[in-house]
Parts: structure tokens; sequence; C-alpha cells
């Protein structure tokens, strides 16, 4: 079978989308995860220095695991404060720990076993109990866990300091589906979220609250195939028709930060 056809090259820049926020595009995927590890570099060092502690929120899913392995290997981020920083789960299915769609499996596979990072500041998010059933009280758990962290400081100080969020062919982020419950909770920090348009199983995820509050939101968005997602958030952006419903990223709007597309050339809508 041919490989797809990038239409970009390096002499054939292609534009950036017009998306809400900042876009950043790089040739390939290792540029686009270099300009990631080294913002979040300068993120946490700054956080080190104002707060004493970094708050990141990661993602799952196989776009960032190549962020998660560069971290590891590469020695231009061995200066990542690991010691003075807090992993959080943006969305977990639910599954237990140990399943090979466990997100929090992920994570700790790449970083929390290999980092400087003290097991208990890899904050899991628990949506099954011991008999592998739902938790009712997992979402409200986190949200507490959340706030015993982040409550001491200052009033705008008290949030996450980035967020790192991917985006599904349908628009969605986390695990905030089109047209799903999650999409609608206005105060809760985290929800259970569940239905038809949601992929099973079941989900537990950060909501826009949560997410708005960060002080940066980066989207990492890579290959062919989300090229007419991310046209149709071009579209929405631009007021074609569709609204955060149909098209949840659009809800992802820091409220006192800054939004970062993180785009490789072959994810970006021919002009």
């Amino acid at each position: 079978m041919d490989a797809p056809v990038n239409p970009y090259t390096l002499e054939h820049r292609p534009n950036p989308p017009a998306l809400p926020g900042t876009v950043f595009i790089r040739p390939d995927v290792d540029g686009v995860v270099a300009a990631i590890a080294t913002d979040l570099l300068f993120q946490a060092h700054a956080c080190v220095r104002e707060f004493g502690d970094f708050h990141l929120a990661l993602s799952g899913g196989s776009t960032p695991e190549a962020l998660y392995r560069r971290l590891m290997y590469d020695p231009q981020y061995r200066e990542l404060p690991w010691s003075r920083t807090h992993i959080w789960i943006v969305d977990e299915r639910a599954v237990p720990h140990d399943h090979e769609k466990s997100n929090i499996r992920m994570i700790r596979g790449w970083i929390g076993d290999h980092a400087d990072i003290p097991r208990s500041q890899v904050h899991a998010m628990c949506p099954v109990g011991e008999n592998g059933e739902q938790d009712p009280r997992a979402a409200r758990d986190y949200e507490r866990e959340l706030q015993e962290h982040l409550g001491w400081r200052e009033q705008g100080h008290d949030r996450l300091a980035f967020t790192l969020l991917g985006m599904g062919g349908d628009c969605h982020t986390a695990s905030l589906f089109p047209r799903s419950e999650a999409q609608r909770e206005g105060k809760s920090l985290v929800a259970w979220n569940r239905g038809p348009t949601v992929v099973p199983p079941d989900r537990l995820t950060m909501t826009y609250p949560l997410i708005n509050a960060s002080r940066c939101v980066g989207v990492m968005v890579t290959g062919e195939g989300k090229r007419e997602a991310i046209a149709r958030v071009e579209r929405a952006h631009g007021g074609g028709g569709e609204g955060t419903a149909d098209v949840p990223i659009l809800g992802v709007g820091p409220l006192a930060g800054e939004m970062r597309w993180y785009l490789d050339f072959a994810a970006c809508p021919e002009s």
C-alpha cells in the first residue's frame, strides 16, 4: 500500500490554520514534540520559582507518547523539576489501572516509573473500585484531591499550570465527546461522561471549568488523519455553523491564560 501523500515540504510550508489561540506548526512529529517539551521546561521552572511546585495535567492516547518518551531520554529535558512536579490525569476510562487502555498505566509506564517524581505526586483517577465496579464517588474524590493541593494558593493562582490535550477525529478533547453529558457541566471540575456519543467504556474527565482555569492549555494534534478535524475547527471558529456541542474543542478557552496549538505540517489543511 502506498504511503499517504503529504502535500507539504520544508519549501512549501503550510499557513497556520485560524484556530482559537496561538498556533505553532512544525514539519513533523519530532518538531512538535520538541516545541511542547521546551515550553514545558520553561513553564515548570517558572512555576517552581513562583510557587514551589508545578502542576501538570496529561492526556493519554497514542499521540502524546512520543512526547513522554522524549522527556525521559533527551538530555535537553533532564532539568525538568520532576521532584517538584505533580501530574494529574485529564481523563480516564472506567477500567482498572493495570488495563491496557488505562491512561494512568501509560503515563506511569513512561514517566512515573522513570522520572525523579514521588509516586504520591502522580495523581491517578480511580473510576472503578476493587471489584471492577464504577465508583460513583470518583469524580468528587478527584476534585477534592485537586482542591487540597491547589487550594492553599491565593485566588487566581489556585489552578493547573499546564494542561496537555489532544483532539479526536470527531473534535472531542479530554473525554468531552460531541453532545455528551459532561459537556454541559458548568460547576464540577471532574465528571463522569456516559451516553450514546461516548466511545465505550464510560469515562471520567476534567470539565471545561477546570481546563479553562489553566495557566496554559496545549493541544497536540499530528498526522494527516486529523487534517479534516482541524479544518472543521477552523470553519466553526470562523462562524461556519457548528458550535461547541458538535465541536467540543471549541469549549476550550483559558479564562486567564493562554491556549496553544501544536501541529505538524501533515495535520494542517491545505490553503
